[in-house]
């Protein structure tokens, strides 16, 4: 059985919770993480990340490891889909201390400036947008563009 490192205080519940699952059924199969990688489409690395709570294992993980390990999926992926929205963005890890405002920038704009936000979901939204009317206006196109068999 592999002794862990405790997770970090900043996991929610729910995902400590499905990291917890996720160590004990590893410990289940007597896997080393090495063995665990070359058994699934993850690296030994990103075992590493998912199982220390450092990162947010993908569903396809989960699905991985309940495979290795004969373990029922819908319970586990249950709870991936419990902790996928409360799961920290970028590393779990203490805090990092916030910068001190330069002279004559209101606090409120620092800290705003100081927090992370989920900016990977906007430049996401974006380049749907941004594909979506790309394909608009190539369909506009073809549509309005004259056939040959006149």
């Amino acid at each position: 059985m592999t002794r862990w490192r405790p997770l970090p205080d900043a996991l929610p519940r729910e995902a400590r919770h499905l990291v917890e699952q996720l160590r004990q059924l590893k410990d289940r199969t007597d896997l080393s993480l090495a063995e665990l990688a070359r058994r699934t489409a993850y690296s030994k690395s990103s075992w590493q990340r998912y199982l220390s709570g450092a990162k947010q294992p993908p569903r396809g993980a989960v699905r991985a490891l309940c495979r290795v390990a004969g373990a029922d999926q819908a319970r586990l992926l249950a709870l991936w889909e419990l902790a996928d929205p409360v799961w920290p963005y970028g590393p779990v890890g203490p805090p990092v201390p916030p910068r001190i405002p330069a002279e004559g920038v209101p606090a409120s704009e620092a800290v705003a400036a100081a927090v992370p936000g989920p900016q990977h979901r906007r430049w996401r939204a974006a380049a749907l947008v941004a594909f979506a009317v790309i394909v608009l206006l190539v369909a506009g196109v073809l549509w309005a563009w004259p056939s040959g068999s006149e």
